[in-house]
């Protein structure tokens, strides 16, 4: 039986490009497809990048308790079936799940082995500096996001890891030792 891994970071922290970068090296390992309620966006492939669900087939599968976790996010429902980490774990892939902190207790908390990783900023100004850098969101959403940055924080001291994503290849390295230490 391979192992399921969990990363959680903040928004803006670059947790899909360090993640991305570890892949690339490492081909072993899986990127677990989550479900979601969403539109799927122009090249995105049903399987590949997501499960597209209409909104009642999701709320089946909640229903149903099929889920490891989920959550809502502006109107759109995310989750991650157990089925499916389950068949990768039992055709012996290591998996990697990439969800937020509350989704990654929850998780824990079903499957007890998996282990947590908390992809770090080098500091608080450095992540809100990255977040306003980008330019996308308005002030208030940007205030909603470094509250909500503070909870992820806090949720992170009940992981096993952390990993500070001062450079890319640093936070790869520091994912490696973690990722090939547990497989």
């Amino acid at each position: 039986m391979k192992k399921l891994f969990v990363i959680s970071g903040s928004s803006g922290v670059g947790k899909g490009t360090v993640i991305k970068e570890f892949l690339k090296k490492h081909p072993d390992f899986k990127l677990s497809v989550s479900c979601t309620t969403r539109t799927k966006r122009e090249g995105e492939v049903h399987g590949v990048n997501y499960f597209f669900l209409t909104q009642e087939e999701f709320q089946n599968c909640i229903k149903n308790n099929e889920f490891l976790e989920w959550a809502e996010f502006s109107g759109n429902y995310y989750g991650t079936k157990k089925s499916f980490v389950e068949q990768c774990l039992e055709n012996g892939d290591n998996i990697i799940l990439e969800i937020d902190t509350k989704g990654a207790l929850n998780v824990k908390k079903l499957m007890p082995d998996a282990v947590l990783i908390f992809i770090m900023p080098p500091s608080f100004e450095e992540l809100e500096k990255r977040l306003r850098g980008r330019h996308t969101e308005t002030e208030e959403a940007i205030q909603k996001r470094l509250a909500s940055i503070k909870l992820e924080m806090e949720n992170s001291k009940q992981f096993e890891h952390e990993v500070v994503n001062d450079t890319v290849d640093n936070a790869v390295k520091q994912l490696e030792m973690i990722l090939l230490a547990g497989a």
